[in-house]
This record gives C-alpha cells, sequence and structure tokens, in this order.
C-alpha cells in the first residue's frame, strides 16, 4: 500500500472527544502535496493517526454550509 502524505494545515474546531482522547476535528489538511482542504475525521492525541473521514473543497463546504441553515 502506498504512503499517505499529509500536512495539517489548521485546527478549525474540536466536535467531540474519546474517552482515549482522540478528537474529531474540522481542519484544514493537505494530502499528497496538494492544496489544503476542509476536513472532518478523528485523530490522534498526538495527530499521527487518523480514522476515515470526509474532505470537501470550499464549494461543497459552502454548499454544506447551506444546506444545514435551511
Amino acid at each position: 500500500m502506498a504512503e499517505i502524505k499529509f500536512e495539517l494545515q489548521e485546527e478549525i474546531g474540536v466536535l467531540s472527544e474519546s474517552p482515549k482522547g482522540w478528537q474529531k476535528l474540522i481542519a484544514k489538511v493537505s494530502w499528497n502535496d496538494a492544496p489544503a482542504k476542509f476536513d472532518i475525521r478523528s485523530w490522534s492525541p498526538d495527530r499521527t493517526k487518523m480514522s476515515k473521514g470526509i474532505t470537501l473543497d470550499d464549494g461543497e463546504l459552502d454548499k454544506l454550509k447551506e444546506i444545514l441553515n435551511k
């Protein structure tokens, strides 16, 4: 399996935290040297491991905000 390169560029907010310290974050993350996108997933306390999550570009985030504000 190919190694996935990531850079957690900005932690925007914590949505929840598990008893083991993993935090579900909204963050800006660059995957494989691509421009950073908005990302929602759980991260280990030291930010070296992560769960599956979703990544949104600016347009998708705007659409999500529009849907949630209805």
